[in-house]
C-alpha cells in the first residue's frame, strides 16, 4: 500500500507501479476548473485521484484495459474520500468511446504506453502496459482531438523520443501545443520526460524545465512545492 495525504493506492496486479512520471502528471496536469476529465489508461488510479484532489468538483472518468489493474483502481477509487467524483471503466479508450460516443472533457491525461517497437519485457503484464503497437498514439491523439471541449486540453508525460512523435501527431490532427516541461534527475542531466500540453487554440507556447534532485536523494524546492499536498514525505 503506497500512502499519500489525502488517499491510499492498493499496487496489488498491476504491471506499472506508482512512478514518478504518474505523480508528476497528477500534480501538473489541467488548469482552471475542468468539469469532465478523462485519465486514459488509469493502472492504479493514482493520477485520476491526485486530479481529484486538486480540482474542485470534477466528473472523473478513468478507463484502464487490464482486467485486473482495472479491479485495482475501482477498490482504490471506493476507498479515497473521491469516490463520489471518480468512475472506472473496464476497458481500452476506444471501446469505451464507441459505449459514450457523446462524451467531452475539458482535461484529457494519460501516462501512457511508451516502448514502441522495442524488445519485449519480460512478463505479459508489463508488455501491456510499457509497449506501445504500432498507431497506437495516432489513435489515441486522435481520439483527445475528437473528444475535447473546444478550450480543453490534452496533457501526456513521455520519454524524450516519443514526444518527438506525438508532437508532429498534435499537429496533425488540427491541435496546437500550449506547453512543454522537460524532466531532468538533476540539473546538468538531459531530459528523459517531456510533459506536453495541448489543446485547440493557438496560444503561445511556453517551455518549462523541471529538475527532481539537488544532488542523489535530496529533492529540489521546485519537487517538494509540487508534491507537498500529496507525498507524506514532504
Amino acid at each position: 500500500m503506497f500512502r499519500f495525504k489525502q488517499f491510499s493506492v492498493d499496487q496489488t496486479g498491476c504491471a506499472m507501479k506508482i512512478n514518478t512520471d504518474g505523480v508528476l502528471l497528477g500534480a501538473m496536469a489541467g488548469e482552471g476548473t475542468p468539469s469532465n476529465i478523462l485519465d486514459i489508461g488509469t493502472g492504479t488510479g493514482v493520477i485520476a485521484m491526485m486530479l481529484a484532489q486538486r480540482f474542485t468538483n470534477p466528473e472523473i472518468d478513468a478507463v484502464e484495459i487490464d482486467e485486473q489493474a482495472a479491479t485495482t483502481a475501482n477498490g482504490n477509487f471506493s476507498n479515497s474520500p473521491f469516490n463520489n467524483k471518480l468512475t472506472l471503466y473496464a476497458k481500452g479508450f476506444e471501446p469505451f468511446f464507441e459505449d459514450h460516443p457523446d462524451k467531452r472533457y475539458d482535461l484529457i491525461v494519460s501516462n501512457p504506453p511508451f516502448y514502441i517497437n522495442s524488445l519485449q519485457s519480460p512478463g505479459a503484464k508489463v508488455n501491456l502496459a510499457k509497449h506501445a503497437a504500432d498507431g497506437f498514439f495516432e489513435k489515441l491523439i486522435a481520439t483527445i482531438a475528437a473528444k475535447l471541449t473546444e478550450q480543453g486540453t490534452g496533457w501526456l508525460i513521455l520519454p524524450v523520443d516519443t514526444a518527438e512523435l506525438v508532437k508532429d501527431l498534435v499537429k496533425q490532427n488540427g491541435l496546437y501545443l500550449k506547453k512543454i516541461i522537460t524532466v531532468h534527475s538533476f540539473k546538468y542531466d538531459a531530459a528523459h520526460r517531456e510533459i506536453l500540453a495541448f489543446g485547440r487554440s493557438n496560444e503561445p507556447l511556453t517551455a518549462d524545465k523541471f529538475i527532481i534532485y539537488n544532488e542523489p536523494k535530496v529533492y529540489t524546492e521546485m519537487y517538494r512545492e509540487l508534491l507537498k499536498d500529496f507525498l507524506i514525505i514532504f
